[in-house]
């Protein structure tokens, strides 16, 4: 399935012009103006938008500030477009949050250059979340809204780790959200639904009593809320690539190496 980009022009033209040399590897949609955008996001699960800053109503700068702000879109870079080349233009751009700046008149490969990075960096991070034992969640955050999203998802699942029941239906009523919202959002933010994102808190969380090595894999498989160590050791091995015997192995290794 093809990413998907907004396009914030009041300009038809451009709009045309960036979505057209977009199509072949991105899915589009238009909006001319800053409400309306606002409007798509609340609608559609886009990965990227690129905005004029020059528009009527809302302006580019509002549209990314607003963005940033509210932490069911504030994962979503943006690209802010604009005829300004001045140095207070781009401050205020950073200011604000844009993760990146382009000056009309603009190259498409310039364009194209910078939403392929700035959706694979994002891909990279999600991946070594995912595959580092660990790495913490809060890794993940791009925006102070992101932050004080994961940094409460991850408190409350790891004061109800023990609970092996505990699934995306629970998680949202304690984080007063309703389940799509919460669902969408940790799907953006991370690759990986609010179930699998439990299930990859309990195993990180399992790491680290590993590292520590006063318990034994037994006991830590039923304090992060699995029923069966044996069950505990595949899915361990599933998302890391190593047994938890491996991996204690490997860090006592690397303890004596450094020491």
């Amino acid at each position: 399935m093809k990413p998907v980009i907004l396009i914030v022009d009041d300009n038809v033209e451009i709009l045309e012009f960036i979505a057209d040399f977009l199509d072949e590897d991105y899915a589009t949609i238009k909006a001319f103006d800053g409400q309306e955008a606002l409007n798509v996001l609340q609608r559609e699960p886009v990965q990227l938008v690129i905005t004029d800053i020059m528009m009527p109503g809302m302006d580019g700068y509002e549209l990314c500030e607003k963005i940033k702000t509210n932490f069911e879109y504030s994962h979503i870079p943006v690209i802010l477009l604009t005829s300004k080349n001045t140095f207070q233009s781009k401050i205020v751009g950073l200011e604000i949050g844009a993760d990146a700046y382009i000056e009309k008149p603009f190259s498409p490969q310039h364009l194209q250059l910078q939403i392929s990075n700035l959706l694979l960096s994002r891909n990279k991070i999600k991946e070594y979340f995912a595959s580092s034992p660990l790495v913490h969640i809060k890794g993940l955050a791009y925006t102070k809204a992101d932050e004080n999203f994961l940094r409460q998802l991850n408190d409350i699942i790891n004061e109800n780790i023990e609970n092996v029941h505990l699934d995306v239906v629970q998680v949202a009523k304690l984080m007063n959200m309703s389940r799509p919202t919460l669902y969408r959002k940790i799907k953006e933010i991370s690759n990986v639904t609010p179930n699998e994102i439990i299930n990859i808190t309990r195993l990180k969380k399992a790491a680290e009593l590993l590292v520590e090595g006063e318990h034994s894999i037994n006991q830590i498989s039923e304090i992060v809320g699995y029923t069966s160590q044996t069950v505990f050791a595949k899915t361990f091995q599933k998302q890391f690539g190593m047994t938890p015997s491996e991996y204690v192995r490997n860090k006592l290794k690397d303890r004596v190496k450094f020491n």
